[in-house]
């Protein structure tokens, strides 16, 4: 199998982003967005999706973190998108529930080829540490764009805003793994009647 990685450089006049992504990785992380809680959920990311990643990101936070978080969005989607190549022989679809103590959260993703984000995420606070929880939304908006993939986002219950960012993010990683798991039965093939994904 070929090496799944990628490395992504984005620069605008408000965010300077480096990733660097081995899907089939053991789920090493080394984050430095400038946002404590956001790099925290990057790491769940890394972990409990089982891949490297290497986020390195400097934006306007003298501003907000809406620049950031959402170019590293766009970043990670761009990565993603690359590493994981013409998809041949993923399993294509993932899916995964997380609990977190009172929280529980579900993902389901497509490797569809086409950009689509169904987010229902009912926050019961507006921030966690530096991170402003409308910018989950705009962190997932900037990666399905990107990663070109049709993404279901649900909050099934939760009390405590921590908890529900982190299994989402937790649920998030579990269901990338999912659909990118090589399927020795599909022989290369991609997951598509179309042969294209």
């Amino acid at each position: 199998m070929n090496s799944r990685t990628a490395r992504i450089h984005r620069k605008t006049k408000e965010t300077d982003i480096t990733v660097e992504m081995n899907i089939d990785g053991i789920g090493s992380a080394r984050l430095a967005t400038g946002i404590g809680f956001f790099d925290h959920m990057l790491d769940q990311l890394a972990r409990h999706g089982m891949m490297d990643l290497v986020v390195e990101a400097q934006g306007d936070l003298h501003i907000d973190g809406h620049h950031t978080v959402e170019d590293v969005g766009i970043t990670l989607g761009q990565a993603f998108a690359k590493a994981v190549g013409d998809k041949g022989g993923c399993v294509r679809f993932g899916h995964a529930y997380v609990p977190l103590d009172e929280a529980l959260s579900r993902v389901v993703v497509d490797l569809s080829g086409r950009p689509g984000l169904s987010f229902h995420v009912p926050f019961t606070a507006g921030a966690i540490g530096g991170l402003d929880t409308q910018l989950v939304h705009e962190f997932f908006q900037g990666f399905v764009n990107h990663a070109l993939v049709t993404l279901h986002v649900d909050n099934l219950r939760g009390e405590n805003a921590h908890h529900q960012c982190e299994t989402v993010f937790k649920a998030f990683a579990r269901a990338l793994r999912a659909a990118v798991t090589i399927d020795p039965r599909a022989a290369g093939a991609v997951a598509s009647t179309k042969g294209v994904l």
